[in-house]
């Protein structure tokens, strides 16, 4: 239901009778929880807001926000929790178990099916058909989804584990869970022992195939509180103790997790104070943690933010922008970060000092130069969205509608078709015999009459000819990004202004992880010449980077040969001057 971004229609704060009538609901729909934990889901003084939003379907839905994180939506007058409820009780609901590689293919919309679930030494919970259910992975029982079940726990036995076991609603990482405050899994340990790893099925939702063990998102347990759970992110107090598998404390009573908090702090502060300007706004943040936090870091001390509390440079920035009122950070384009305002007569700035010794000394280009080795260009890779027009040829997988997959996964999907409809050809295994299904799929009107057989090559390119492109960008230490269509170049272009003279475009740097004002800079230092980053007309989040004169020589080494960025997915390098022969 929340596979696809949602639509918000209004979001107001509720009133002191419907969060009474909220607390009746819930009492009703969840007798298991008592009047002191409704009190803690629905407090009587904190900021309760009722959202209604249309999900991409069309489907009417109404949130309950508490502290911006969603703990219950209704449909059609029926209560469901969030994953975010369900960590904080765990056993609100029946529990049915997967393992953790089907989740993905969960929070893409498909369903779980009953060969994917792991059915533990007490057996399954007893349910009905309709009843609602929770999901959790081995190993962990924090639930991970919420469904409904498809048929009763009997029935599921008599049909041997097989066909469809949940429909599912909401998952964690789906655009519900993303609308709070995107927090990790809990980890709770199973009351259940799980069994081994070499007992994993195939079998999962909607082709899930193999399965790999994924560690645990995090170190919090079943003990962590509301306030935990539903506030922004945790920005931690100098008494907090570190987490499990931390060294004991060090001659000066501190953990080192609590030197790492300080140390961050310090050379957040001291790249704030010392290395950004106003002009190098906006600035993304992973180019921030590159090029000016690890400048700032003392040469004796090594800066490591999943060695400290926060395990994530956005949760961190996060807390100094929500808590010390430092920064502020939006969202410029989908999946990366910009520091768009800085507070310098903010009192910790103002009052900040470098003490001799504690901070870097005053050499920052070498440091600058090696805090750039880090940047690695996105990891790309093509995928494809199952169209209208194909959907009859992945009904056996359980594929819906926009089923995003590789081309790999495509291939088993077709092969598994082919051979289930006894479609190869009997004299030459080579070719394959065209059916209704994949005569309406593949087949041109023209050549409705005139192919009975196809090669097998022939079969998989017109399959993937005819499904919607996307494409995958995986930056280190983010979330992979999945946008349609095939993913933009670097376009160059050399264009000519007032009284013949040259200028050198550059625009959608920012696909690729790169800040167009530090490129500009960068290339204006080089090569002497003004530069300037301006809105690229026609669009909304995206900049124009301008450098006087034709500097295509420059700015291919700087994009190929340093920021390796390949030169496909570059446009206009073919247009430098060439070198002349020498004499």
């Amino acid at each position: 239901m929340f596979a696809k971004p949602f639509r918000v229609k209004c979001n107001i704060a509720i009133k002191g009778s419907d969060r009474r009538k909220l607390k009746a609901d819930i009492s009703t729909a969840f007798p298991i929880l008592s009047a002191e934990q409704i009190s803690e889901l629905i407090p009587n003084k904190e900021e309760l807001n009722v959202v209604k939003i249309y999900t991409h379907k069309g489907d009417s839905v109404t949130l309950y926000v508490l502290h911006k994180n969603p703990i219950f939506f209704e449909v059609e007058r029926k209560l469901y929790p969030t994953v975010y409820t369900l960590w904080l009780f765990p056993d609100l609901l029946p529990v049915f178990t997967t393992w953790p590689a089907v989740l993905q293919k969960l929070a893409g919309g498909a369903d779980l099916m009953l060969p994917g679930v792991v059915v533990p030494p007490s057996g399954l919970p007893g349910v009905k058909q309709g009843d609602l259910c929770a999901i959790t992975v081995v190993r962990n029982r924090a639930p991970v989804g919420i469904g409904t079940a498809t048929m009763s726990t009997a029935e599921m036995l008599g049909a041997g584990m097989k066909g469809k076991g949940l429909s599912v609603f909401h998952t964690y990482t789906d655009q519900l869970w993303a609308f709070g405050d995107k927090s990790s899994t809990p980890t709770i340990a199973p009351s259940d022992p799980e069994p081994a790893d070499s007992e994993e099925h195939s079998e999962g939702s909607e082709g899930a195939e193999e399965e790999e063990e994924e560690p645990s998102p995090s170190t919090n347990t079943a003990a962590r509180t509301l306030q935990d759970l539903q506030t922004t992110p945790h920005c931690p107090e100098p008494e907090e103790k570190a987490g499990e598998g931390s060294e004991e404390a060090e001659e000066d009573g501190r953990t080192p997790q609590e030197q790492m908090d300080e140390l961050l702090l310090q050379c957040f502060l001291h790249a704030l104070k010392i290395k950004v300007k106003k002009s190098d706004l906006p600035l993304l943040t992973s180019t921030f943690l590159r090029n000016h936090m690890f400048a700032c870091c003392p040469s004796e001390k090594q800066l490591d933010i999943k060695k400290s509390s926060y395990k994530k440079l956005s949760k961190f920035l996060q807390c100094m922008q929500q808590q010390r009122k430092l920064i502020q950070v939006k969202e410029l384009s989908k999946g990366v970060d910009s520091i768009v305002e800085v507070d310098w007569k903010h009192r910790e700035i103002r009052s900040f000092s470098i003490s001799e010794g504690s901070m870097l000394e005053e050499a920052p280009e070498e440091r600058c130069r090696d805090a750039e080795k880090p940047y690695h260009p996105p990891e790309i890779s093509t995928l494809y969205s199952v169209s209208t027009r194909l959907l009859p040829l992945f009904r056996d997988a359980q594929l819906k509608k926009g089923a995003v997959l590789t081309a790999a996964e495509v291939r088993t999907i077709i092969t598994n078709y082919v051979k289930s409809n006894e479609l190869v050809d009997e004299i030459n295994k080579n070719y394959v015999t065209i059916n209704p299904i994949l005569c309406d799929s593949l087949l041109d009107k023209q050549e409705y009459q005139e192919i009975e057989k196809l090669k097998w090559d022939d079969l998989f390119n017109r399959c993937l000819d005819r499904m919607q492109h996307c494409h995958q960008l995986l930056f280190p230490g983010q979330e992979p990004i999945i946008r349609k269509g095939h993913i933009e170049p670097i376009d160059i272009t050399i264009v000519s202004r007032g009284s013949n003279k040259k200028v050198t475009l550059i625009k959608n740097l920012e696909l690729y992880g790169l800040e167009p004002h530090s490129i500009a800079s960068i290339l204006q230092q080089r090569v002497q010449a003004s530069s300037a980053v301006n809105p690229l007309p026609g669009s909304k989040d995206k900049v124009l980077v301008q450098i006087q004169g034709n500097q295509l020589v420059h700015v291919g080494r700087l994009l190929v040969d340093e920021y390796k960025i390949p030169q496909k997915h570059i446009l206009g390098l073919d247009k430098a001057p060439k070198p002349g022969k020498k004499k």
